[in-house]
């Protein structure tokens, strides 16, 4: 190939990639720097951005709202993303013998994670409905009256964990194909040697699919800390701040008190704060994730 055709094919690659290459900068790049900048001025939208270096940063460490947010959304994290994927691989392991409808089931049992997350949101601020909700409908057969879910300080957080468990669907999907990949020469193996359905689970099944159970723990966490759509649709962030997730303080900072400096600054305060989550778990992971060619 002669210099000149090797320009020319590295023009017209440049040619075809340029309408992405246009759209990341302007729609991605520009934005996620100008929110950098942004973060470290007084910006109200309609007037000019004035530069205040940190004050942004340091208002959030005096502002109750933005502590309220951090601790409901950990709370959130810590209680929801564990039973998630609990239910997921629990459901995966159901779903993987050989019982009737199998595909039927994991069709029905997938689905709910392809309703839009304001559907879902209207769907189920019907079923936690105190007076005509399915939900407590359901708990009366048992002689439980059930409280005003979304109306009460003490269980709308709750009842909000209980709605994400909804979509374990799509984690059971990566689970099956993690546990499908499983070597059938290592269950043999273990059967030989003894091992009951427990510990060829526990020494062969979860090493195989712990980088599957790695990177769900990993995405469960930073789809924790971006909820914002059930909090928004269902609950308006209450009662009494309840759920005022962190992303919801963002919106609001930005879009009701038009003070885009200090939102953007909360936003690139989680970016740090994902990132740092991410680093720490693929960090301590080394010793407890088994990949296939046997390295950690």
């Amino acid at each position: 190939m002669t210099h000149r055709e090797s320009r020319r094919q590295t023009l017209y690659m440049y040619l075809f990639i340029s309408p992405w290459l246009i759209g990341f900068l302007v729609f991605a790049l520009y934005p996620i720097l100008s929110s950098l900048y942004y973060s470290f001025t007084d910006y109200d939208i309609i007037h000019p951005p004035k530069f205040v270096g940190l004050a942004n940063y340091a208002e959030m460490l005096h502002n109750d709202l933005f502590w309220k947010s951090v601790v409901v959304t950990v709370r959130y994290t810590f209680i929801s993303v564990p039973i998630q994927l609990l239910l997921a691989l629990g459901f995966a392991l159901l779903l993987n013998q050989k019982i009737p409808f199998r595909g039927f089931f994991r069709t029905a049992m997938y689905f709910p994670s392809m309703v839009s997350g304001v559907a879902m949101s209207l769907l189920w601020y019907w079923i936690f409905n105190p007076s005509i909700g399915l939900f407590n409908y359901v708990l009366s057969w048992f002689g439980i009256k059930g409280p005003a879910w979304l109306m009460s300080p003490d269980y709308a957080l709750y009842a909000l964990m209980i709605m994400s468990f909804w979509t374990a669907g799509s984690g059971m999907i990566l689970f099956l194909a993690g546990l499908q990949g499983v070597p059938a020469s290592l269950v043999e193996a273990a059967k030989l040697d003894g091992a009951g359905r427990f510990r060829i689970f526990l020494n062969v099944t979860l090493p195989m699919i712990s980088p599957v159970l790695l990177f769900q723990l990993i995405m469960g966490i930073i789809d924790s800390f971006q909820v914002f759509t059930q909090a928004y649709v269902m609950t308006q962030g209450g009662p009494n701040y309840s759920t005022w997730f962190y992303v919801y303080n963002l919106y609001t900072s930005a879009f009701k008190e038009y003070r885009a400096g200090y939102s953007s600054a909360l936003a690139w305060v989680l970016l740090v704060v994902v990132m740092v989550f991410t680093a720490l778990i693929m960090k301590f992971s080394n010793r407890y994730v088994h990949y296939e060619g046997g390295g950690r």
